[in-house]
């Protein structure tokens, strides 16, 4: 089972249906073709569509799965006491003195560019449960990086 935003689950469900529907079809349509060219012991266009096939029908197995053991995580339940899935936390690091902002995603919604960084990541696992004012030392590979979270938000 993985938790999801609504938003994140309609991502997957939009690329199954893109594989589905435009990619599926245009995988049967390239192997049809190679198979009219003849020979297929020797059809080079062939093999690479077959091949495209099954990765393609691996990838679909896979999303499928994902899409059917989702759960969608609630967000007005959200407890904004502490730091949890889904909430935005605004963080000071001791370090340097910098301030940062990040909100703690599914591991499949993480995006460094958008400042969402994965529950699985280890300054969000650092994070989990901390309540405003408090200090995370977190091991991180470039040493011990001290965060005392400012604010906690959705």
């Amino acid at each position: 089972m993985s938790y999801m935003t609504e938003a994140g689950l309609q991502k997957l469900i939009d690329e199954l249906h893109q594989m589905k529907t435009v990619e599926r079809p245009s995988i049967s349509k390239q192997i049809a073709e190679a198979r009219d060219k003849g020979d297929l012991s020797e059809n080079a266009e062939y093999d690479a569509a077959k091949e495209a096939q099954g990765m393609l029908e691996f990838k679909i197995s896979q999303l499928e799965d994902i899409v059917a053991n989702a759960r969608v995580i609630d967000e007005s339940k959200l407890d904004l006491s502490k730091v949890s899935i889904l909430t935005r936390v605004k963080l000071k690091n001791h370090n340097n003195g910098a301030t940062l902002s990040y909100a703690i995603v599914p591991e499949k919604e993480a995006n460094m560019k958008e400042g969402k960084i994965s529950i699985e990541s280890p300054v969000a696992k650092g994070l989990l449960g901390k309540a405003v004012g408090q200090i995370a030392e977190i091991k991180v590979p470039a040493g011990l990086i001290k965060f005392e979270v400012l604010e906690i938000s959705r």
